[in-house]
């Protein structure tokens, strides 16, 4: 394999967002290729980067985590190197499991799981509004999910060189 994905590589990104727990044996069958050249592709695929890992998708509510937010943050833009002690202090923070830097009126936009709103509460004002950098915090409380879709929609006419 190059270092340009084909679409047989994209055929093989695309199956394994949907089960990355399918054996080579069967990832090969539907791809069309023996299991070695598989393998060897997937393999490549992890080494290049383009397969960054594999994780088990777990319910938040069957793990008793009912409550999610969204939080916008404005940044104390005067404090010297704001942003990247913000960083620093969110990453050790196991509620937030995503953040992104943003434009628009706020920030930062961060995800916020909790196991209820008592939990959110202490949270947002014993840990989140104590950061320094902290400026302003706005949560936007989330109701109902109605879409999630952890799948890249990967379509080979849009693919571009890896390296």
């Amino acid at each position: 394999m190059q270092d340009r994905l084909d679409k047989i590589d994209i055929k093989i990104l695309n199956i394994l967002q949907v089960n990355s727990k399918i054996t080579n044996l069967d990832l090969s069958k539907k791809i069309g290729l023996s299991p070695a050249p598989t393998l060897e592709r997937v393999k490549k695929l992890e080494q290049l980067g383009v397969i960054e890992s594999y994780h088990a998708k777990v319910n938040p509510l069957k793990v008793d985590l009912s409550i999610s937010t969204f939080v916008l943050v404005n940044v104390a833009w005067h404090k010297p190197k704001a942003l990247e002690s913000f960083i620093e202090k969110v990453k050790i923070i196991p509620e937030v499991i995503e953040c992104f830097v943003i434009t628009g009126d706020a920030d930062i936009l961060m995800k916020v799981v909790c196991k209820d709103i008592h939990a959110y509460e202490k949270l947002l004002f014993k840990k989140l509004s104590q950061i320094e950098e902290v400026e302003r915090l706005k949560t936007l409380m989330n109701l109902s999910t109605i879409k999630k879709n952890t799948i890249l929609p990967i379509d080979p006419t849009m693919v571009k060189d890896v390296l």
